[in-house]
């Protein structure tokens, strides 16, 4: 008796399973048949013919086209760039020179080459000038590394240099440089360059900025001392007519120290000196 009434429940399961996997059944013909009806309207989903006035998908607008190459993006075209900081006429102790700095690279956005110059003329002579000659690479969002030469000409014995550095921009928008030289005779030096610009209006820009180089030996012949051999600082105020073309007037303060500043004495300079400064900056 005990098994008699276990039989029922079980046939009853059986016959609920076999009626769930033929409605399964049935719900996987019909959806497999719609699927094969649609695919059968929209036609074959990989190659064949497109239609006759299909749109070419690697043409822009208008009818142009990207060429025999593939797309060309803004990081694959070779760029070129000069901007002259600063191109001016500087007044003091009753004599007039003209420094100039400025700033030329040419390649792509991550590796380039780049071009650096800085120098003062006096009287239609170069009396000191430096010019690097680098390879930069973007090694992180707003910063390059830089590796290369660079030659020191003017009063004095001309000397050359490997240097390594990076350059960037800082949080809070300071630009920055440092940069590590290598010389012949165990010379070795450091230049560290800051600016910050403040937009007192949409055309009106203050930029302040300091220089200082340090030098790790001697070089009586170039009149530069060990440690550190002379600070600059500047206040410049810029006209901005095109972002491009900028007139400006400033005033700029120069301090020699330690044996640099030794070397001036004797030379008869002053190691400080606080001049008016005008000029043009500008960039294409």
């Amino acid at each position: 008796m005990k098994g008699e009434r276990k039989a029922g429940p079980a046939i009853t399961c059986t016959r609920d399973r076999a009626a769930g996997l033929v409605l399964v059944a049935v719900l996987l013909s019909a959806v497999t048949a719609s699927a094969q009806d649609a695919a059968m309207d929209m036609g074959p989903m990989q190659g064949g013919s497109p239609p006759a006035d299909a749109r070419d998908p690697h043409a822009y607008s208008g009818g142009q086209d990207f060429g025999p190459g593939k797309l060309e993006l803004a990081d694959t075209r070779r760029l070129a760039s000069l901007r002259v900081e600063n191109l001016e006429a500087v007044r003091a102790n009753g004599n007039t020179s003209v420094p100039y700095d400025l700033e030329a690279w040419y390649g792509r956005t991550y590796d380039r080459a780049v071009l650096k110059a800085e120098g003062d003329i006096d009287g239609g002579e170069i009396v000191e000038a430096r010019t690097e000659l680098l390879w930069g690479h973007a090694f992180a969002a707003f910063w390059d590394s830089q590796l290369g030469v660079r030659y020191d000409s003017g009063e004095g014995p001309n000397r050359e240099w490997l240097a390594f550095g990076i350059e960037g921009l800082a949080p809070y928008w300071f630009d920055i440089e440092a940069t590590a030289y290598l010389g012949e005779s165990g010379r070795s030096a450091l230049r560290l360059d800051a600016s910050y610009d403040l937009l007192l209006t949409q055309k009106l820009v203050l930029q302040a900025r300091i220089e200082a180089n340090i030098y790790g030996k001697r070089d009586v012949e170039r009149g530069l001392g060990n440690g550190l051999s002379a600070v600059s600082a500047a206040l410049r105020v810029r006209y901005e007519i095109r972002r491009e073309l900028a007139p400006y007037f400033g005033v700029e303060w120069v301090r020699k120290y330690g044996e640099t500043e030794d070397f001036a004495r004797a030379a008869g300079d002053d190691p400080s000196d606080a001049r008016l400064v005008a000029g043009l900056r500008f960039w294409f």
